[in-house]
């Protein structure tokens, strides 16, 4: 049984940093993308970036590029999402996502979330 479990969020001031983990568990995941996405009230799902276990290669959202940073550890079977300079359009539900290659319309298993909020 796959399980995606994120934790690490929280209540955090402007210009502040959080990082995030996401413990993937029930099979190998070194050919899968593990991706963040989020999920502010009122708005729709967005994604915020990946990362593809075996090579590492990464990708970010523009919004998020040059202050978040995605990275893994392979003994852990930890994703993690390094958050800097957040700013209050930060404040969403972060979600962890992994997704088989080649990848195929949604992801295929996601975690159950875990909270941003970034006050002003």
């Amino acid at each position: 049984q796959v399980q995606l479990v994120e934790s690490g969020g929280g209540l955090v001031q402007a210009g502040g940093s959080l990082r995030l983990s996401c413990v993937a568990s029930g099979r190998t995941f070194s050919r899968y993308y593990m991706g963040w996405f989020r999920q502010a009230p009122g708005k729709e799902r967005e994604f915020v970036t990946k990362i593809y276990w075996r090579s590492g290669v990464t990708s970010y959202s523009d919004s998020v590029k040059g202050r978040f940073t995605i990275s893994r550890d392979n003994a852990k079977n930890t994703v993690y999402l390094q958050m800097n300079s957040l700013k209050p359009e930060d404040t969403a539900v972060y979600y962890c996502a992994a997704d088989s290659d080649p990848p195929i319309g949604e992801y295929d298993y996601w975690g159950q979330g875990t909270q941003v909020t970034v006050s002003s």
